[in-house]
């Protein structure tokens, strides 16, 4: 089990995360969820309009909520900064669910839905689709993490992370950058 942290100890790495790159960025971890419960680094993946990421369980994925695939949480990037600070060791930060974690400005400012992404060979949109912490995030990062990313400051910052849907298939590496090819307001 990872060491939860605290109310303060969150609140004092805001300012590292508000410090992320706005221009380019890059992609720090990869991960795929082949089931549940089970996670893949990759230090590549190919992107695809029909699956999302290829070995991730998201096109097979059943909910309540959602009975069949959500095409608006095809694909879900982190900010590898808040990631960091809830798990130190990156190979415990694809605990999140994520598929994607960035070293890039996540904020809400500016990656409205439509927004769209170069990442290595691909392209992504971000949806308007929330990404919320959950009982597993909670489980995994405690308490305090669930409210940070649910507080003000964590919605503005996108601290759980944004939902996106892929456009133009390619590969994406680790060390890849990230960029907006075309931002709306």
């Amino acid at each position: 089990m990872l060491p939860h942290r605290t109310d303060a100890e969150l609140a004092a790495a805001l300012d590292a995360i508000r410090a992320a790159p706005r221009d380019t960025g890059t992609v720090a971890l990869i991960a795929a969820r082949p089931a549940v419960g089970l996670r893949t680094l990759l230090d590549e993946a190919q992107l695809a309009l029909d699956v999302g990421l290829v070995g991730d369980s998201w096109a097979t994925r059943q909910t309540a909520k959602w009975p069949q695939p959500n095409p608006d949480a095809q694909l879900t990037l982190m900010s590898a900064r808040a990631v960091a600070v809830l798990a130190e060791d990156p190979a415990d930060w694809a605990l999140a669910g994520d598929q994607l974690y960035v070293d890039y400005d996540l904020s809400a400012a500016r990656m409205t839905p439509g927004t769209r992404l170069a990442i290595g060979g691909a392209v992504i949109e971000v949806t308007a689709e929330p990404h919320t912490g959950c009982a597993k995030f909670t489980a995994r990062f405690g308490a305090a993490a669930t409210r940070w990313v649910s507080s003000p400051d964590g919605r503005a910052l996108n601290l759980r992370g944004i939902n996106t849907r892929v456009v133009v298939a390619g590969t994406v590496r680790r060390g890849d950058a990230i960029r907006a090819v075309m931002l709306r307001a």
